[in-house]
């Protein structure tokens, strides 16, 4: 079970790469940059928590582990690719004082485990961006495939996480990508509403 969860998580993540890279250098989306930079931060320092807390491996939090891959990737494409749109604001820049913070507060305190739950505040923040964009926008910027899949993933990683922080780390990225999900199903709503 460990093999399929570790194989069926990264070639979802793969395919999300790809395919969030190419709507993003066609234009066809116009993802936040403030977003995926926060979660290029958190990702890392989540999964160095995780391997301080304990005698993990990377296939032990095979999530946490190729999200890092994926969300730094996703990155700089949209700062090389991404339009106006995506760079910061003042909201996204409100964010990455927290996101520093936090930051802070583990490398003062070394404290790997509550450091870690912390951790998943700061990639609850990181959603900020998206989340304020989708709810005042009267159109979808973001892709259903890819946050579908988002979706998946963390439960495929379920069957192989060792240790309650990878857990931890799969029932937050479930809870975020269903609440985005929701957003995008809202902007839908009320676009076939108004027609």
């Amino acid at each position: 079970m460990k093999e399929f969860s570790i194989i069926s998580v990264s070639i979802i993540n793969i395919i999300i790469g790809v395919r969030y890279c190419l709507l993003t250098y066609k234009q066809k989306i116009k993802p936040a940059l403030a977003m995926w930079a926060f979660f290029s931060l958190a990702v890392a320092m989540s999964l160095t928590t995780y391997m301080a807390e304990g005698d993990f491996s990377l296939w032990d939090n095979i999530l946490n582990t190729t999200d890092l891959i994926l969300v730094s990737t996703i990155t700089v494409f949209i700062f090389i690719y991404g339009d106006k749109s995506t760079k910061f604001n003042k909201f996204d820049k409100a964010c990455l004082i927290s996101v520093l913070l936090i930051t802070v507060f583990w490398i003062i305190t070394k404290t790997h485990f509550l450091s870690h739950i912390m951790i998943q505040s700061v990639l609850v923040i990181a959603y900020f961006p998206v989340i304020r964009r989708l709810w005042i926008s009267k159109e979808n910027t973001e892709p259903f495939s890819v946050w579908i899949l988002l979706m998946i993933a963390p439960v495929f990683a379920l069957l192989s996480s060792k240790g309650i922080l990878a857990t931890v780390y799969s029932v937050r990225a479930i809870a975020s990508t269903g609440i985005l999900l929701m957003l995008m199903l809202r902007i839908e709503y009320l676009k076939n509403t108004k027609k």
